[in-house]
Parts: structure tokens; sequence; C-alpha cells
């Protein structure tokens, strides 16, 4: 069974509008702040599974937490920014490693030869 993209745009504000417990007009005004960008299909707006754990944080925040709205974009972005700083130390922990394994066997074939 092949698993979804959770990046992939399936609900309609109207479900996402249920399964959040909001009214839509919340959610377009989050769009309009900038907090999410659902796709869009004949005007229509459309829903990820990422976007609707996006909007479950948001709603966690404001709700629970009492965080205004600065307050939220301020940490949305240091969560971006968190993500794409793990993305490049991931990449730079790959690339380190292929380097020490190529320099490994580099070493080795060298020590084998000499014998």
């Amino acid at each position: 069974m092949k698993r979804r993209d959770k990046n992939e745009p399936v609900y309609l504000i109207s479900i996402v509008a249920k399964l959040l417990n909001v009214h839509p007009q919340t959610l377009r005004l989050y769009e309009r702040e900038g907090f999410i960008q659902p796709s869009r299909a004949r005007k229509q707006r459309i829903y990820s599974e990422s976007d609707i754990e996006k909007l479950n944080l948001i709603l966690q925040l404001t709700r629970e937490l009492g965080v205004n709205r600065a307050g939220v974009d301020i940490i949305l972005r240091m969560r971006h920014r968190m993500e794409v700083l793990q993305q490049e130390m991931e990449e730079m922990m790959g690339h380190l490693e292929h380097e020490i394994r190529k320099d490994f066997r580099d070493k080795l074939r060298k020590a084998l030869k000499e014998e």
C-alpha cells in the first residue's frame, strides 16, 4: 500500500474546519497572516496533512498556551529555521561520512599494496 505524501492537498476548508473545530473564517485569517498557505484548485482552498499539523500547532499555541498572533509568527519562523538547519546538518554529516569512508578505503588500498 502506497503511503500518502503529507504535503499532498486533499482536504477542503469545510472539512478542515470541522476536523479542528474552528470556523472557516479562522482558517482564512491564518492564511492572511501568512501562517499557512493551502493549495488552490479553482479558487478553493485545499489543505494537506502537513497543513493540518501546522494548524493544530497554531491552535494549541493560541488556545492552550495563550500565545498571540505575533508570538505564533515568531515560533513558526523559528521552527522553520530549525528544520532548515537540521536538514543542512544532516546533509553535512552525510558528506562527512562519505569522505571518511573514502579516505579509509584509500588508506586501506595503500596499506594492502605495501604488503
